[in-house]
């Protein structure tokens, strides 16, 4: 086994963020995602000092709210945060139309049928990363490395609400019509932000999903 280089940085590197914030830099998505279920679990147990936020993103998690971001920054770096567990709670499914308008440029990516696309794609089951881009919108990590597309090379200037899309190692569902350059392959009828439902988003951070082909 290697040892670490002396100058190699900490798996984890907490960062001060105002009087009440701490930032912690990880090494991925998959160790952002670990951190994160770690985090509410040290919550939900007591064991994490008070906060009232916990925002998971691509490689790092913040925390607002502490009262002591610096005890807490010092401590933070001696976790020992177990890989993420493949169960939990029942996944949410949505039914998806596999007619997206680049579903063809993907199963050409893919090396495969048109139709193979939609088997493919709702045979794995994803989980939320974390959210961004716009109120409702949740980047899925669950497709492996042989399916990852790139962007397109010119975005569309609108997107319609619904539409599954894939960039990179994500897919992603569009809760609103806006502009975009992911990949389309489909769309789900799912409303997957509603202001006056509770919680609005329907896909949070750390949430299964799956995707079931519909006609």
């Amino acid at each position: 086994m290697t040892a670490p280089r002396a100058d190699a940085p900490p798996p984890r590197r907490p960062l001060r963020v105002g009087p009440h914030a701490l930032l912690v830099e990880v090494a991925g998505t998959e160790e952002a995602q670990a951190l994160h279920a770690e985090l509410l679990r040290r919550r939900a147990g007591g064991t994490l000092p008070p906060v009232t936020e916990i925002v998971p993103a691509a490689r790092t998690v913040l925390l607002d709210g502490l009262a002591d971001p610096q005890a807490l920054a010092a401590d933070i770096v001696h976790w020992d945060v177990p890989p993420l567990a493949a169960a939990g709670s029942e996944p949410v499914v949505l039914p998806v139309r596999y007619d997206g308008a680049d579903l063809a440029e993907v199963a050409a990516l893919w090396g495969v049928a048109e139709d193979e696309v939609a088997r493919l794609h709702s045979g794995l089951e994803f989980r939320v990363a974390f959210c961004g881009f716009a109120p409702g919108f949740g980047y899925l990590t669950g497709l492996p490395e042989r399916l990852h597309v790139p962007r397109r090379a010119t975005p569309r200037t609108s997107v319609p609400a619904g539409a599954v899309g894939l960039a990179g190692p994500y897919t992603g569902v569009y809760p609103r019509s806006s502009p975009g350059g992911w990949q389309l392959i489909g769309r789900t009828d799912a409303v997957l932000w509603d202001a006056a439902r509770e919680p609005a988003a329907l896909l949070a951070p750390g949430t299964r999903v799956r995707f079931e082909v519909t006609i």
